[in-house]
């Protein structure tokens, strides 16, 4: 009896240990508004298959968007998305992070800029550290975006950050700060979206302007997927080294990683701020740290 009492209390130990780790860490919503609002024009945001998906619309009387509920500090975001179709020229579709503070924000962007039917669809990534942007650089897809839906990744960690396409990372920022150089990591962020016209600069720097004919423009998300810490929340979770975006698989690349991720900067990189000595002279100093 001892015994048998001895080995229930050690899994109930256990057990609590567990849930200790696991409490903290939110997973995927099984619908929209579960772990998501709207947070402008809510007539232009349907849901679709009970919540699991919905649609963005954009015409002349208005863009949209929606937000999380809560922020998070540190962990994995990302969404299934298909884009715009056909004549999306100065059209934006963005996937974000924010920390939504105002003089020192960080930032994570996704931004997908339109284009005129028949040229690849573009994507801006942008990172805010401490306050500081202008960091953007742009990828021309490898395939139709808004044929099928694509997975969109952002990961965040202590390490690095890195943006994935499906399984393909198009871009790493790592914490350097070592360096001197400003790493987001005492803000937490909501993850957010947005539907809207851009044609002053989204399309060839603003030449290729929004076709209203053929408006409606449609953006539909579906799988929702955020796994982090989420802030209020329990004060040890982000510093948990446990948290299994924290673990090594997670702090460098992969090998197969890597292949790809100089297969996208040598194939399909367009502009990198890094490379730009009309805005930047002197090279930014994380351009040198290395990836």
């Amino acid at each position: 009896m001892a015994i048998y009492l001895s080995l229930t209390n050690a899994i109930a130990s256990l057990f609590l240990f567990v849930l200790a780790f696991a409490l903290p860490i939110t997973g995927r919503p099984a619908t929209f508004l579960e772990d998501f609002r709207v947070t402008w024009s809510d007539s232009h945001i349907r849901q679709i298959d009970g919540g699991k998906a919905i649609q963005l619309v954009l015409d002349r009387n208005s863009g949209c968007g929606f937000a999380s509920k809560r922020q998070y500090l540190f962990g994995r975001v990302s969404m299934k998305i298909k884009l715009v179709p056909g004549d999306s020229a100065g059209t934006v579709t963005a996937f974000y992070m924010n920390s939504n503070t105002d003089a020192v924000r960080d930032e994570l962007d996704f931004e997908f800029l339109g284009n005129r039917t028949g040229q690849p669809y573009t994507v801006q990534t942008n990172i805010y550290a401490h306050g500081k942007g202008d960091r953007e650089q742009r990828i021309n897809l490898w395939f139709d975006p808004a044929a099928d839906f694509h997975t969109y990744t952002i990961l965040w960690n202590h390490r690095q950050i890195v943006f994935y396409v499906d399984d393909v990372p198009i871009r790493v920022y790592k914490n350097n700060e070592a360096r001197g150089i400003p790493f987001p990591k005492f803000q937490s962020m909501g993850v957010y979206s947005t539907l809207w016209e851009a044609d002053n600069w989204a399309t060839r720097g603003g030449l290729e302007k929004i076709d209203w004919s053929k408006a409606p423009f449609y953006a539909y998300y579906k799988d929702f997927d955020i796994e982090g810490c989420p802030v209020p929340g329990p004060a040890n979770c982000a510093s948990n080294p446990r948290n299994w975006w924290e673990g090594i698989n997670y702090q460098v690349l992969s090998a197969l990683e890597a292949r790809k991720y100089r297969w996208v900067r040598i194939n399909h990189m367009i502009y990198d701020y890094c490379t730009d000595k009309s805005r930047n002279p002197v090279t930014p100093p994380e351009c040198t740290a290395g990836f």
